[in-house]
């Protein structure tokens, strides 16, 4: 997620949380890395703590954040998604299989990115 445009820029689905995944996802945003500005915030899995991921950061010049144990209050942006991606795709639509789920992610994520009202757009709350 680009924090600054509140849009999901990379994302990759998989029957496995492994190294593979999360480089499969990071290369998606290779053009959009800005050398020793872009910030990408992670947990603590093995994941982000291997030694290739380790050296994508350092070759990209990335600015690497984790979450301390306990301490996810940087990662909330994301948890936010995770939790409005639940309520408004996930819960309401029964998948039978991966390739469903894969495919009503992809328009849910064309839909958050593109269409979904935010207070950023401009609009303010009743009072």
């Amino acid at each position: 997620m680009d924090y600054e445009a509140n849009k999901i820029v990379a994302y990759k689905l998989s029957d496995r949380n492994n190294n593979a995944l999360v480089n499969d996802t990071i290369n998606q945003i290779n053009d959009l890395i800005l050398s020793e500005e872009t910030l990408l915030q992670s947990d603590r899995g093995f994941q982000y703590t291997s030694h290739d991921f380790k050296k994508y950061i350092e070759e990209h010049q990335i600015i690497q954040s984790m979450s301390r144990v306990g301490k996810c209050i940087d990662n909330g942006p994301m948890e936010n998604f995770w939790g409005i991606i639940k309520v408004e795709m996930y819960r309401l639509t029964p998948h039978q299989t991966f390739e469903e789920l894969e495919n009503d992610l992809k328009q849910y994520i064309e839909f958050y990115n593109t269409k979904r009202i935010t207070l950023k757009m401009g609009l303010s709350i009743p009072t």
